[in-house]
Order: C-alpha cells, then sequence, then structure tokens
C-alpha cells in the first residue's frame, strides 16, 4: 500500500524507531493492549512510539486491531507495515496527530492463530529436514486458518507427508516448550547448520538474533514473529496438500485444529 509523504503536523527531525514490544520477552505475545504515543502521523497512517501490532514480513501477516485516543474516539488499524518506520495503517480522517496518547488493542484470535501457524511452521521446517535429507525451507507464509512452506530439493509422497504430519503432531502432544533468547551468529552455527537456520538470508551486519527454540533439541531458529508457549498450544497440524513450484521445490500447504483463541493463556503481567 502506498503512503502520503506529507506528514499531519510537525514533522519530527529524526526518524523515529518504533519499540516492537512483542520482542521484549515471548510471554508478551500474549500481551493484547498497550499505551503508545504518535510520533509521525499521516493522511492514511501513523507511527508509534511503541507496538504491540506485528507488521507484515517475514512471511507472517500483520495484526489488525484498534488505536483509542484519551477521548474514546477508537480508530482502527487495518495493516501494519514496516518499509523504513512501522507504519499503523489506520485510513484517511483518522484525525491522530503528532504527541497524542492511544491505547492500542490488537484482533486476539487473529494474532493467536498466526502465533500458532507461524510455531507450527517451525515445527514442521525443522522435521522435515532431519526426516528427509537435509531439505531447506526456501519461502512460507503465514496466515490465520491455512498457511504454506516451500521445500527444496524435494519430491514428497504422501506417506511422506503422513509421516511428517504425524512426527510433528507427536511433538504437539508431546507439549514442549518454546523459548525465545539472543544469540550471536556463531552460537547459532555451532548448534544448527547454516542451511537448517537460513543462516545466509540474514545480512551480515546483523550480529545477535533473536532466537526460538523448540523443546530442547526440536528445533532453533533466527526468527522475529509471534509465536506460543508451548507446543501443547498449536493444535494438531493437518497437511492440505502439496504441488510444484519450480524445479526441486514443492509447497505444502497445512492448517491446525483443536484449540480456539479463549484456549490460550491469559495476558502475561
Amino acid at each position: 500500500m502506498a503512503f502520503a509523504v506529507k506528514a499531519m503536523g510537525r514533522v519530527p527531525p529524526w526518524n523515529p524507531m518504533t519499540r516492537m514490544l512483542y520482542m521484549d520477552r515471548l510471554e508478551a505475545c500474549y500481551d493484547r493492549t498497550f499505551t503508545a504515543r504518535v510520533v509521525e502521523s499521516f493522511p492514511d497512517a501513523v507511527v508509534l512510539d511503541q507496538t504491540l501490532f506485528y507488521p507484515l514480513g517475514g512471511g507472517q501477516e500483520w495484526d489488525t486491531g484498534t488505536l483509542t485516543t484519551t477521548d474514546g474516539r477508537v480508530v482502527a488499524v487495518r495493516e501494519v507495515t514496516k518499509r523504513g518506520p512501522v507504519r499503523h495503517v489506520v485510513g484517511p480522517g483518522h484525525g491522530l496527530a503528532i504527541g497524542d496518547t492511544v491505547t492500542g488493542a490488537i484482533d486476539w484470535g487473529r494474532r493467536y492463530a498466526h502465533m500458532r501457524m507461524h510455531t507450527a511452521q517451525h515445527l514442521v521446517s525443522g522435521l522435515a529436514y532431519e526426516m528427509f535429507g537435509g531439505i531447506r525451507t526456501v519461502g512460507n507464509q503465514i496466515h490465520a486458518t491455512r498457511s504454506r512452506i516451500d521445500f527444496n530439493p524435494v519430491e514428497f509422497t504422501n506417506p511422506m507427508l503422513a509421516d511428517l504430519a504425524s512426527a510433528a503432531n507427536d511433538i504437539i502432544r508431546s507439549k514442549q516448550a518454546i523459548t525465545a533468547a539472543t544469540m550471536t551468529r556463531d552460537q547459532v552455527l555451532a548448534e544448527q547448520p547454516p542451511e537448517r537456520t537460513n543462516m545466509d538470508l540474514l545480512p551480515k551486519s546483523v550480529t545477535d538474533l533473536r532466537v526460538i527454540r523448540i523443546g530442547a533439541d526440536v528445533d532453533l531458529c533466527p526468527c522475529a514473529g509471534t509465536h506460543v508457549l508451548n507446543t501443547g498450544e498449536i493444535g494438531d497440524v493437518a497437511i492440505l496438500g502439496r504441488r510444484a513450484k519450480g524445479q526441486g521445490t514443492q509447497r505444502v500447504e497445512y492448517t491446525l485444529a483443536g484449540l480456539e483463541p479463549n484456549d490460550a493463556p491469559k495476558d502475561s503481567a
């Protein structure tokens, strides 16, 4: 989506950096409301000093929700992007100005679906690497009701996919803990080969990485997405099908079953 260049009100003489609150700790992915200040205002979007909204990126779709002003006016957040500053797309006529204080609230059902789906992607990708000769995940798209992973090089058969789903569901039902930590490139590479973590796709200037770990040794992968705290929250993985996406690449679509947003743990303190 295109954005107008001219801002409403005074244009700050800096490039605002938004604090991504869900990155502070994995438990913060479960928080649903926050308070922030508007630091840039465009005709159809605003930039906040901090946010719980996840912007489009890393294959995961954005969060939606609302921003409520101190006088009770509610503005819908339709999309969140990160081309430069993190922009909360709120549409024309929003009336939010630099310096305004707002209370943000994310659409929890959408957020929790993305958390479950993204964690399932890590699990399925890690298992596929181990089970089928080191095949790589070369792309993914995380949606609320169905998602997909692109693998290369591989020619899946139906029994292979059945085995992959069965292995994933065994780990899901074993309720393995999921954690986040900051690690250096060397620390990650000491545990996992670069082709498994797609380390070559990360800018070399990035030395400290947020890493998501499933269990003690199920999977380890650098990621800035939102995730659940336990594999038991994912729900059963059901593989919907596969199709070719170029030489040696196959796209696998999957969905999840068994849990609803209200089954998630309560907001963290």
